[in-house]
Order: structure tokens, then sequence, then C-alpha cells
């Protein structure tokens, strides 16, 4: 095990409203064979009561990275990065924006709003699981993440 490796499961927040990029996600996961827990949240608003645990979310784990995609329905995902980075108790954990869109604009947005950092999600099954597993492994075995 390297350095940064978590010796438990990682709790990873995937923020995302397409069915279809959840199940790709699960599927790219699996096949990276990461020892994880996978928590799916379809909104800004949710997003944000998962990460301050209220409501439904009272019991939800610390996510050690979330990955947080842009156009969201009811608060979008540059909000939820902003109040994400701008809370003292929030703004450790490590986002990844995770994103069809190729505009500089949202890119420059992202990396000025802190993000940890921007990837384009490819446009084919076999890239989109490639870039999950290499986000799995640097993040969850090169990375030393705050520990809870």
């Amino acid at each position: 095990m390297r350095q940064g490796a978590i010796s438990r499961p990682a709790e990873i927040l995937l923020v995302e409203d397409s069915p279809t990029d959840v199940l790709i996600t699960r599927e790219a996961f699996a096949q990276a064979n990461l020892l994880i827990n996978l928590h799916v949240v379809e909104d800004g608003i949710e997003a944000m009561a998962f990460l301050w645990k209220t409501g439904q979310y009272g019991d939800a784990p610390r996510p050690d990275l979330i990955l947080l995609d842009w156009n969201l329905p009811r608060k979008n995902g540059r909000e939820v990065l902003a109040e994400i980075k701008a809370a003292a108790a929030l703004k450790s954990f490590p986002v990844i924006v995770l994103t069809s869109s190729q505009s500089e604009r949202d890119l420059l947005t992202a990396y000025r709003l802190h993000a940890n950092c921007h990837i384009i999600k490819p446009g084919n099954f076999k890239d989109f699981t490639q870039v999950i597993s290499d986000i799995g492994h640097f993040w969850l075995t090169v990375v030393t993440l705050p520990s809870h």
C-alpha cells in the first residue's frame, strides 16, 4: 500500500443528475477494483444536505472525494463548489469537477472557485472507465487525504 492509500473503503460523493452517467460511473469504479462506497445525489441542494448532514442525510459519511457535475438542477455545480469552498468545515474536501462542458469559461470558473481539478467526461465508455480508474487510483492511493 502506498503512503497516501486509505485503509478503509473510500467515501465518494457523486453529484450527478444523469442516471446513465451514474450507472457508467458505478461500473467504471467496479472495473477499477477500488474499495469505495459511492454515494449519489441528483442535484446541488441534495449535495449540500449530504455535506451538512441535514434531513435524510443526518448520518451521511464525510466524503473523501466529491465528483461534481457542472450542470445540475435546482442548484448548479458552480453554486455548490462556491458554497463548499466558502465554508470552513467543507473547504478541505477535494472536489473534482467532472462535466461534459468543454467551455473555457467553465474551466476557468472551476479553478477560480478552487476546484481541485476539472475533467471533461469522455464520450465513450472505454475512455470514461479509464478516467474514473485514473481518478480513483490517484486520489485514493497516491494522494494523502485528510482523516475523518
